[in-house]
This record gives C-alpha cells, sequence and structure tokens, in this order.
C-alpha cells in the first residue's frame, strides 16, 4: 500500500484498522459486483466491511498508478467507515482530494 494511502487509512479508520487492498482485473471485479451488489458490470471500485475494525479495499486495475486511483480509494475509506453516498460523503472526500491536488483537483473529479 502507497504510504499516502496508509496515511489516509490511518486518518479516517485509525490505526487499529485492519485494512487489505489490492488490484483486481475488470473479469473478477464484474463478477464480484454481480455476486455481492447484483450489478452487472465491472465496479471502479469495491469495499468488504468484514468486522468493526476490519476491511477489504478491491480497486479496477484500470485505475492502477492514475490519481483517480487516490479518489476511489479515499471513497472505499468512506464506505468503510459506514457511510453512504450523500452530499456529506461527497464533501469529505472533496476536502481530501482538494488537499492532495489543490491545481489537478477538478480534472480528476471530472472523471469521477
Amino acid at each position: 500500500m502507497k504510504p499516502l494511502w496508509l496515511k489516509l487509512k490511518n486518518e479516517v479508520l485509525g490505526e487499529n484498522y485492519d485494512l487489505s487492498f489490492s488490484y483486481a482485473e475488470n473479469g473478477k471485479m464484474r463478477r464480484l459486483n454481480n455476486l455481492y451488489r447484483k450489478k452487472d458490470y465491472s465496479a471502479n471500485v469495491l469495499s468488504f466491511p468484514l468486522s468493526s475494525n476490519e476491511g477489504e479495499i478491491l480497486i479496477n486495475k484500470t485505475y492502477r498508478g492514475s490519481d483517480y486511483a487516490d479518489y476511489l480509494f479515499i471513497h472505499s475509506l468512506f464506505h468503510l467507515k459506514g457511510l453512504k453516498h450523500s452530499k456529506k460523503m461527497d464533501e469529505k472526500e472533496a476536502e481530501i482530494m482538494k488537499e492532495l491536488y489543490p491545481a489537478k483537483y477538478e480534472k480528476i473529479m471530472n472523471a469521477a
């Protein structure tokens, strides 16, 4: 896991939260999305809370190395924290992304 992501994980979920992370191919993301969410398309990211202090994040390999992967990781952290898609979640994600990418924020978020 990137040092930045470990820092973000600790800020959002706490240092004692046990998080596993991996990238997955389109086919696997589609199968898992279908199995767990009943959605028949390849997901950008999937978050799996396993208990109150552990979870798993899978990001589509398509985004590996991109700034958008940072957004997807942050998005998943908030889902693992228990947030659902909402204005509150959008605001928290935007706050972090603006801090990380002040000059590229708009471009990255337009890809979202």
